[in-house]
């Protein structure tokens, strides 16, 4: 048996997952392979479930209210959501720049990406694209944002070295990373501050600023990239203390 929504609903998600930005941005070719890249010192905790908490419990916080405001994420901006799970941020930050801007969601789970896409067909958010990245690449296209938030999911990342200097060139020339993390161990689901900071600055990131965030669990940590990208060989990877 045949539904005609369902097929479009279906055509939807296929449009919505070939989707990229407004324009035909560059897409990098990692078909060249860099490195190698140093191992990360330090547990990588499991990914978890993409929901830790109801939607409403964290609008109740004002969670994702909090976050963009310190980010500056602003109307007409493009933002990239990584490890987007089931959509919190996305839907929100779409709303945050408006018509003018764009919200490109990611996850490295196809079927969370699947759900995610179907979910932003239903809503009917035309400035979201959602898109599959990998473990140690987001895969994003150059010169294209002004944010990339990563909301509780940098200590999943097994290969971080490789994965922020695989992002950097995504950036736009103010744009920055936004870390929203726990302040304990990454085998715990969260990011010491200084170790972050420390990851970060190891592949030419510089920390321009950072907030206690209860309301999202945390803190927020803001960085801009600078300098030239290092060469994979000199990155110097961080040692827990």
């Amino acid at each position: 048996m045949h539904f005609p929504g369902a097929r479009a609903l279906t055509l939807a998600t296929v449009l919505l997952l070939a989707a990229c930005d407004g324009g035909k941005p560059r897409v990098p070719d990692h078909t060249q392979e860099a490195g190698p890249f140093p191992a990360a010192d330090r547990p990588v905790a499991k990914i978890s479930s993409p929901r830790w908490s109801t939607e409403e419990d964290r609008d109740r916080l004002n969670e994702a209210g909090d976050v963009m405001t310190k980010a500056g994420i602003k109307p007409g901006m493009t933002v990239a959501d990584i490890g987007a799970g089931e959509g919190y941020y996305t839907i929100r930050a779409a709303n945050r720049v408006g018509k003018t801007g764009r919200v490109l969601a990611e996850d490295i789970v196809a079927e969370v990406r699947d759900t995610l896409a179907l979910r932003v067909s239903r809503e009917r958010l035309e400035n979201v694209s959602v898109r599959l990245g990998a473990p140690d690449d987001p895969r994003l296209p150059d010169a294209s944002f002004d944010r990339v938030l990563m909301v509780h999911m940098y200590h999943e990342i097994a290969q971080p070295y490789e994965f922020l200097w695989r992002m950097r060139p995504s950036l736009r020339r103010d744009g920055l990373v936004i870390v929203v993390d726990a302040n304990r161990l990454t085998q715990n689901h969260g990011t010491p501050p200084a170790l972050l900071k420390c990851e970060f600055a190891a592949v030419g990131y510089t920390q321009v600023a950072r907030y206690d965030m209860p309301s999202a669990g945390g803190y927020l940590a803001a960085f801009r990239a600078e300098g030239p990208r290092p060469e994979p060989a000199a990155i110097k990877p961080c040692r827990m203390t």
